[in-house]
């Protein structure tokens, strides 16, 4: 690692600088972020100034603040040439071939596709007005279709983001449960909250959800609402109902788009009802302006076990199936 120092003050090097080259202008868009934000980020975040030009990234500032700045866009670079770069065979030289065009870039994360079905997945969701996004636990769905909301609202395309999944009850009884309505429901949306705050500071969701500009609710809430100019995140859609289903994807308003996500392994319909997002992929599946994303044990995206532990629920689903 070579440091060059840029001015002297009694002997001693009061700013220094640091270079880190790029490969091509698509690597400094990615690396970059939407409309620079992550450059923004890191002089904020450790202390240095930040210029950028022909593909060559400069970072000034003090030694130790430089270097955790540098191991920033390091790490992020590396992530980013690692999704770009495939092999066509085992004597050839890496090829570039990006799993997708479509990327994300909040709080310094570059958020992008990790398999071929979260790949068809952000391109659905950027082409289509209305997706489902179907398959296990830990695919990422809710997480890269939250991811697209808030770019969508950081562009300006759309004027709000509405959260929402059915308040089903999985083992135990809302009638049990301490408080009013709100405390009784909160939990049921605590995975949409973690996903908002993993990519927006607190301070900036609380004041976005003070004014409207996101909303976090029951799916209950939406009956009677036209939703324009929204992006809408219905997740858990496996526990709808019919009704519900039916009802969620007619609020949909001019200049809005809709995504539902939910694993069909995991209903928790009392009384044997039949899901809402089950029939929902039946009867809609040949409407045009919709798409189907269906994703596997392959994209899981959590632990490596949470794979293995999928694997074999399905194997032994299949095998008392038989």
């Amino acid at each position: 690692m070579r440091l060059r120092a840029l001015a002297l003050e009694d002997g001693e090097a009061i700013s220094l600088e640091k270079i880190l080259k790029l490969n091509s202008n698509d690597e400094a868009i990615a690396l970059y972020g939407s409309l620079d934000e992550n450059l923004r980020f890191a002089e904020k975040e450790y202390h240095v100034r930040i210029s950028a030009r022909n593909y060559r990234l400069k970072i000034v500032g003090e030694k130790a603040n430089i270097e955790k700045a540098y191991r920033y866009f390091l790490n992020h670079l590396q992530e980013i040439r690692d999704r770009t770069v495939g092999l066509k065979g085992s004597d050839e030289k890496p090829e570039r071939k990006p799993l997708s065009a479509v990327r994300y870039f909040h709080r310094g994360k570059v958020i992008q596709a990790k398999s071929k079905n979260q790949s068809d997945y952000l391109e659905a969701v950027r082409d289509f007005d209305i997706v489902f996004g179907i398959g296990p636990a830990g695919t990422g769905k809710t997480y890269l279709a939250m991811a697209a909301a808030i770019d969508y609202l950081k562009r300006k395309q759309v004027q709000r983001i509405i959260l929402t999944r059915p308040a089903v009850e999985a083992g135990e009884n809302l009638g049990f449960l301490p408080g009013d309505l709100y405390a009784k429901v909160n939990p049921y949306l605590r995975p949409l909250y973690d996903a908002l705050y993993d990519m927006m500071d607190y301070e900036e969701v609380a004041k976005l959800i003070d004014r409207g500009v996101i909303e976090v609710a029951p799916l209950a809430y939406m009956r009677g609402r036209t939703l324009n100019d929204s992006f809408v995140i219905l997740d858990e859609a496996q526990n709808c109902t019919h009704i519900q289903m039916k009802m969620f994807l007619t609020r949909l308003g001019q200049s809005s788009k809709a995504v539902a996500t939910g694993d069909i392994t995991q209903i928790d319909l009392p009384g044997g009802k039949k899901s809402g997002l089950i029939e929902a992929r039946d009867v809609l599946s040949g409407v045009r302006g919709m798409k189907f994303i269906y994703f596997d044990e392959t994209d899981v995206v959590r632990h490596p076990l949470v794979q293995e532990i999928i694997k074999a629920y399905e194997k032994y689903s299949r095998k008392n199936q038989d």
